[in-house]
Formats: structure tokens, C-alpha cells, sequence
């Protein structure tokens, strides 16, 4: 896929965008939340 295709669907899909950059949001502060929690049970 070339950029100018790609900027084009991400102009015609602004829900799209919001919902991938939702999920990414979700899935980095999961995985933060997840490595604090593995921190605390074995930690020191």
C-alpha cells in the first residue's frame, strides 16, 4: 500500500482512525498496567 493511498483511506475513515487509536491507547496502558503488577509480585 503507498502512502497516498493509505492517507487517503485514513481521510475517508475518520471512525476508523478513532476506533484504532482507542484500542492502541487501551492495549499500552494494559500492558504498563501489566508490567507494574509484575513489578510488585516479584519484585523484591
Amino acid at each position: 500500500m503507498s502512502a497516498t493511498t493509505h492517507t487517503d483511506y485514513l481521510a475517508a475513515h475518520p471512525r476508523t482512525i478513532g476506533m484504532l487509536f482507542a484500542c492502541g491507547l487501551a492495549l499500552s496502558s494494559a500492558a504498563r498496567f501489566g508490567a507494574s503488577n509484575l513489578g510488585t509480585i516479584s519484585g523484591p
